[in-house]
């Protein structure tokens, strides 16, 4: 029986790592005056690496104009993440980041339908109160179950505690829940926590592979639309 949906954030419930997260960096950078911008396809490669702080060190590692020592770099990533997600936030207030097709219908259809929703996500929890609160309102959270960031599971995707914390705070058994995602990354960490999962492929991700998944699709709106009638037939296909 299926009794909770679980929600990846970036990528997933809007497209934030092209239009928010990689624009909302380059500010943090232009801020510090170091002379790094990343494009779309240098993101692409660095969304490689899970979280923000840790990609940040990854792309120091690469240049020679970085600091030379380790803790010089890890000192200065922590001082522009926070930044980061401050440019983030006034992005996303804008309104420049939108909710991709689909996905407040199917959150609506979990209200009514009694399904519970949590999120799992290795993103700053400033971040997500930041989009949810811009695209459901001030009490967004009443929506969800359970609410897990990178604060409460630092281990990143494709690590699977995010969802086994989640799972376990909504008391829920894996084969009584189903994830979404939009990264090889998040689908790993999904099916090691022993839960079915669908993939709406975002920007970053159109030709990756994806082993394991439930089904793969282009968005949630594409006939047949995603619905829980639908996704409660990918479970029971899947023995859950």
């Amino acid at each position: 029986m299926l009794r909770a949906l679980i929600w990846d954030v970036d990528g997933t419930v809007a497209e934030t790592e092209r239009d928010g997260h990689r624009v909302a960096f380059n500010h943090a950078f232009a801020e510090a005056g170091l002379p790094w911008t990343w494009d779309v396809d240098e993101y692409a490669e660095l969304l490689e690496v899970t979280g923000g702080r840790e990609r940040i060190l990854a792309y120091m590692r690469r240049r020679s104009d970085a600091p030379a020592g380790e803790a010089e770099r890890e000192a200065l990533a922590r001082q522009l993440h926070p930044r980061k997600n401050a440019f983030y936030a006034e992005l996303v207030a804008q309104g420049g980041i939108a909710v991709r097709p689909g996905v407040l219908r199917l959150m609506d259809e979990c209200r009514a339908e009694g399904v519970a929703q949590a999120i799992a996500t290795t993103t700053s929890r400033a971040n997500v109160e930041a989009l949810f609160a811009s695209l459901l309102g001030s009490d967004w959270q009443t929506r969800f179950a359970a609410v897990v960031c990178a604060e409460d599971a630092p281990a990143k995707k494709p690590d699977p505690q995010a969802y086994r914390l989640a799972l376990q705070r909504m008391g829920v058994l894996p084969q009584e829940a189903f994830a979404l995602e939009d990264s090889p990354n998040g689908l790993k960490a999904a099916r090691a926590a022993g839960i079915a999962c669908g993939v709406t492929r975002s920007a970053y991700f159109t030709d990756a592979r994806f082993e394991g998944a439930a089904w793969l699709r282009n968005d949630l709106v594409a006939p047949p639309p995603v619905t829980l009638a639908l996704i409660r037939s990918a479970v029971s296909g899947l023995g859950g």
